[in-house]
């Protein structure tokens, strides 16, 4: 039977990497075992898989190490981090640097598979840069690295701003719900005041003034990026 997709998984617990081939091989998927960061980068760059499952603490090369260089490679494969690391700073930090999806350990078999199976849908073809995010007035988002370019400028923005940023320009022109901003911004971090979503967006809109882009509030709607006449 031809595997239904091709998963290099870079960990280095042998009773994880043991688990996981076993499970995902009778699920069919053909599972390739790296336990070296370095190792695992050359191997990524030699034959791009369908999907990546990256622990982040490893020998050789630490695992966000590891994806920050991939997508400088301009290797576009979807990214799933499985880690014991679970605190929101690293979920972002994770995410930031070009990752796809993120699952802490512990973890359900069954989550993991259709986790992974998402990613492989909408996937560009291994080893190719996907499409281009849709932009607005000189403002879009690389869609491997996460980062803000306005033209042929990287905006400095904090995490938080960036995170909202990804948001609005995925729906360039539309309202996004302030609820699904503050969902994405503040992932998992009830004790933060809801409020707190304008902060950010103050801090972006003092960002964006040179720019000509306006980030737009519609009462009862959300946020919207709205380009300069």
């Amino acid at each position: 039977m031809v595997p239904e997709m091709k998963v290099l998984l870079v960990e280095d617990d042998p009773s994880m990497q043991t688990a996981l081939q076993r499970t995902l091989t009778k699920r069919g998927m053909e599972v390739e075992l790296c336990s070296d960061g370095r190792v695992a980068l050359e191997r990524w760059k030699a034959a791009p898989p369908d999907v990546v499952m990256l622990d982040l603490t490893l020998p050789g090369m630490d695992g966000l190490l590891v994806l920050e260089e991939a997508r400088r490679s301009g290797l576009a494969t979807p990214v799933l981090i499985l880690t014991a690391r679970g605190t929101v700073g690293d979920r972002i930090m994770g995410l930031n640097s070009g990752a796809d999806d993120y699952l802490p350990k512990p973890f359900d078999l069954d989550e993991l598979e259709a986790r992974l199976r998402a990613l492989h849908r909408r996937r560009a073809p291994a080893g190719h840069a996907p499409a281009a995010e849709p932009g607005i007035g000189g403002l879009h988002c690389d869609r491997q690295s996460g980062a803000i370019h306005f033209r042929d400028e990287i905006l400095e923005l904090a995490p938080r701003e960036t995170a909202l940023m990804q948001a609005l320009l995925a729906r360039p022109g539309h309202a996004v719900p302030k609820e699904r901003l503050f969902e994405l911004v503040f992932p998992g971090e009830t004790e933060v005041q809801y409020e707190a979503i304008e902060v950010v967006v103050y801090r972006l809109r003092k960002r964006l003034a040179h720019t000509g882009v306006k980030l737009v509030t519609l009462r009862g709607l959300g946020y919207l990026l709205k380009a300069g006449a």
